[in-house]
């Protein structure tokens, strides 16, 4: 038996794309959550708008080039000429356009935070099961490692993550976790509860004999 948590991962900014400006030194630009549209006769032509971080030079990517209107639902228009915000992010995020655009995205500036319930340590004593899971919800892939999140979620140093990881008791979907993993939405994480709980009390067992020599 295993007892189930969620861990979010939510992006506060989409990634800026490496790419060099011809009307300044910057070589970075960010997205600006717009879309320009170019309707001619039955094609239409989409792209997500950039700029430059220093001068505001735009730099146009494309999503959709010389496609018929028909190929493109009403609703998926609509976000389009509207500016939607959430679309907007989609194809920022996507792997898939910017390999099309042939442009490389700095996923080290994308910031984020992760929402997650913190598991005193009498809680964990008290649940029921051998394995506690923590399930991953992450909207779009920007290189978080895996260790990072287990680290933050579980409140460890560094020195009791890699005693945790070395253990051979983390498991990612299934495997032995690699530190190098980078999340994806949907993963899930299966930590022994056992070995968790004797990473927490390592010190706090030391900590409790010098206090009552006192």
């Amino acid at each position: 038996m295993s007892t189930k948590h969620i861990w979010e991962v939510k992006a506060k900014n989409t990634p800026l794309l490496k790419k060099k400006c011809n009307h300044c030194n910057s070589d970075r630009f960010y997205c600006s959550d717009k879309f320009r549209l170019n309707a001619q006769k039955k094609n239409i032509d989409i792209w997500l708008i950039y700029r430059c971080v220093k001068c505001s030079n735009t730099y146009n990517m494309n999503v959709f080039s010389r496609i018929r209107t028909e190929s493109v639902s009403k609703e998926l228009f609509n976000k389009f000429s509207e500016n939607d915000t959430e679309i907007a992010w989609e194809y920022a995020f996507s792997q898939e356009i910017r390999k099309k655009n042939n442009v490389e995205a700095d996923l080290e500036s994308v910031a984020y935070e992760i929402l997650y319930n913190t598991i005193p340590v009498e809680d964990l004593i008290n649940m029921d099961g051998e394995i506690i899971s923590f399930q991953i919800q992450c909207s779009f892939d920007f290189n978080v490692r895996a260790s990072t999140a287990i680290r933050t979620c579980l409140g460890l140093s560094s020195s009791k993550l890699n005693l945790l990881l070395d253990s051979g008791t983390v498991y990612f979907n299934g495997k032995p976790l690699q530190k190098k993993y980078k999340i994806k939405n949907g993963d899930t994480v299966n930590i022994n509860k056992k070995a968790l709980i004797d990473i927490y009390l390592i010190g706090k067992e030391e900590l409790f004999l010098k206090t009552a020599d006192e």
